[in-house]
Order: structure tokens, then C-alpha cells, then sequence
């Protein structure tokens, strides 16, 4: 980071009232007017419509999947497509059957599924995590048509913070246990990444760190999942840092958006102009005191902003 980032203090406004246990993998349709994201540890899918002046209705629709799951994104031809612990599925009704794609290319007792999305050509990509989280043994696959998942990256304890400039260009991936944001080249044609780089790399957590000491609030927390916007900044929720680091696309870490709770796990651009910032959040495994202090950890939070984020991209099959 080669500036000092700007500190933004927005007002946040909370979406749900009942908490996720682990909230991941948000995204807005467009068509639809609705907000869908995943609770992991409540191994559900979660939606809420959201009418056009932006005023939240309180009812929100689960899917209950009896597994975890990791990812989802909407696709094209109606449904979703998405990455659980034991596979890839396609499913067209809300609620209604999964079709496998593709079974898990691990095994099921170590490692699941976790953060992923589709790229700007509809290709959809998951990443996995390795539960002990004591070696790097984390995967990026793209889902290919014959049905394989190929392998386009490793070296990582848990998957996240995947993401696209908005010329499709440059492929983000994050490893949370690092604490580091890495970047390549990609061409969408051929699925090829290329020239790696690390675009950025934070502390390590303290071993002393715990909520309310003088180490958590000096903690900048650790890249979870990410968003780009219109003119390719990146958003990485920075799990127990109170806050979003904001990007340029050279790297440079321009401003920290402080957050409601203490575990952001990732940004999503919404609305019908794209400028409402919606954040999922985390309560599962936090302290009493944490959630005495934070009582609202684990819901969803909205705040607006003046540069609109990119749109969700439709699986292409």
C-alpha cells in the first residue's frame, strides 16, 4: 500500500433481520429485483426481493440444501448453477431439483467448496478450502462444457475474493489464510491466466488478537470475497477487520470502508443503477462479547454508493 487510504465511515442500513450463521456469495438480478446470497453453516440459499425505490421487504425465501454450499450464481437460461461440498449442480426452480454437472474432485471429509462465480464470458469458476486450514491445499476450477473441472490455480488454504476487471482482463483470487490478494493476466476466449502477481498482501493476525483489544483494533483483517466496480476498483471484505479495503486497479489500497460488524465476508453492487452496496456477514464462531457488542453480526447490510459496480454475470449453459 503505497498511500495512506482514506477512512469512509458510511451509513449502513440493515436488509434482514434474522442472521446468517456465515453469510456468502451475494449477487443482484437484474430481471428479478432480488438479492440472493447463501448461509453456509445453515446449508441454505437465501433470496429477498427489493422493490425499485429500494426499500427492503422483510420476507426472505430459503432453499434448504442439506449440505453446504459454497457458491451459486443465476443462469442464463433460468435457474442457477451451483458449487456444494459434493459437487457442481444445475437446478431451473427455486426449491426444485439438482442436477449434478460435476462431482467434487476431492475428498469430501477435508475439503468443500467455497467462494467462486461466473466470468464475463458465463464460464462458471469455484474455489475450494482445506478445513484444517494447516496446508495449502485450496484449488481454483473452471467448470468446462464436457463436464471437467479444471484446475487453474492452487497453492492456497481457503479460496476467495474471485473477481474480474470490467474489461475481463485481469482474474482476482485471494487466499484468506495468507492474508494476500493475488492477480493475472486472463483471456476469456481461452480461459488462460498468465503473468501472476500479488496485488496485495496484509499482516498476518496477531496471535494475541481477540474482539475489543488493542490487536483487534489494530487488525486490518483478511481478504474474503470480493466485488469490482464500473472503473475496475476492488472491494475485498476484510474478515475481522470491521471493513472493506477498496483497490485501483494498479493495487494501490485507496480507502477502508468501515463495516457494521466485525467479519464482512463479501460485497455485491445491487439495485437497478448498481449503486447500492450490499454485504453479507458472519456470526458463526464468534465470541459472546463480539456478539453482545455486535448484535446484528451475521445479517445484511446495504449502503449507497456514487460509482456504480458491475453486474452479475449469467452462467452460459
Amino acid at each position: 500500500m503505497n498511500t495512506r487510504p482514506k477512512l469512509i465511515l458510511p451509513k449502513w442500513q440493515r436488509v434482514t433481520s434474522q442472521a446468517d450463521g456465515l453469510g456468502e456469495s451475494p449477487f443482484w438480478h437484474p430481471v428479478e429485483k432480488r438479492l440472493y446470497w447463501l448461509d453456509i453453516p445453515g446449508q441454505r440459499l437465501r433470496r429477498m426481493a427489493i422493490t425499485a425505490d429500494l426499500s427492503f421487504e422483510k420476507k426472505v425465501e430459503d432453499w434448504p440444501l442439506g449440505e453446504e454450499p459454497g457458491c451459486f450464481a443465476p443462469a442464463a437460461q433460468g435457474g442457477w448453477v451451483m458449487a456444494t461440498r459434493s459437487g457442481v449442480y444445475r437446478a431451473r426452480t427455486w426449491g426444485g431439483p439438482r442436477h449434478l454437472l460435476a462431482d467434487a474432485p476431492y475428498d469430501t471429509t477435508r475439503l468443500r467448496f467455497n467462494d467462486g462465480k461466473c466470468d464475463p464470458a458465463g464460464n462458471f469458476w469455484c474455489g475450494s478450502m482445506f478445513e484444517p486450514r494447516d496446508q495449502a491445499a485450496a484449488v481454483l476450477y473452471a467448470l468446462q462444457a464436457d463436464g471437467r473441472l479444471e484446475v487453474k490455480a492452487g497453492h492456497a488454504t481457503v479460496a476467495n475474493g474471485l473477481a474480474w476487471s470490467p474489461d475481463g482482463r485481469t482474474l482476482y483470487w485471494s487466499d484468506t489464510g495468507a492474508h494476500c490478494i493475488r492477480a493475472w493476466d486472463y483471456d476469456a476466449d481461452t480461459q488462460t491466466m498468465s503473468r501472476e502477481w500479488v496485488f496485495a498482501q496484509f499482516p498476518l493476525k496477531p496471535e494475541n488478537w481477540a474482539y475489543g483489544t488493542a490487536s483487534a483494533q489494530a487488525y486490518l483483517g483478511r481478504p474474503d470475497g470480493a466485488a469490482v466496480d464500473a472503473k475496475g476498483f476492488y472491494y475485498s471484505a476484510m474478515y475481522e477487520g470491521h471493513r472493506l479495503a477498496k483497490f485501483a486497479p494498479d493495487g494501490c489500497c485507496v480507502a477502508f470502508i468501515e463495516t457494521p460488524v466485525q467479519c464482512p465476508t463479501m460485497p455485491c453492487f445491487g439495485g437497478d443503477d448498481l449503486c447500492t452496496l450490499f454485504i453479507t456477514t458472519s456470526a458463526h464462531g464468534r465470541s459472546p462479547q463480539e456478539l453482545q457488542a455486535l448484535p446484528d453480526s451475521g445479517c445484511v447490510f446495504a449502503t449507497r454508493v456514487e460509482t456504480p459496480g458491475l453486474p452479475v454475470s449469467f452462467f452460459n449453459n
